[in-house]
């Protein structure tokens, strides 16, 4: 089971990702959002609280209450092999 690791925020709804078998990736939010509609993504329009996404138990969280698991987080990031 993928786990994630580590995130980082690079600003305008796109993170830094590492998973557990050791590659890294881009998750890109807005374009998530552009397929999917719901009030915990639209409150992701405060970049103050995109900023402030958290891992919790292997997936990406947010204060609010917004949860995306690790393994559809890694479905859909640009992939690499963490250097």
């Amino acid at each position: 089971m993928i786990k994630l690791l580590a995130l980082r925020y690079l600003g305008n709804g796109r993170y830094a990702l590492e998973f557990s078998d050791g590659r890294a990736g881009v998750f890109d939010l807005g374009e998530y959002r552009a397929h999917r509609q719901g009030p915990l993504l639209a409150a992701l329009d405060d970049a103050a609280l995109a900023a402030r996404a958290f891992i919790d138990a292997g997936a990406m969280c947010w204060p609010h209450g917004l949860e995306l698991p690790a393994q559809r987080l890694y479905e859909l990031s640009v992939m690499r092999v963490a250097a």
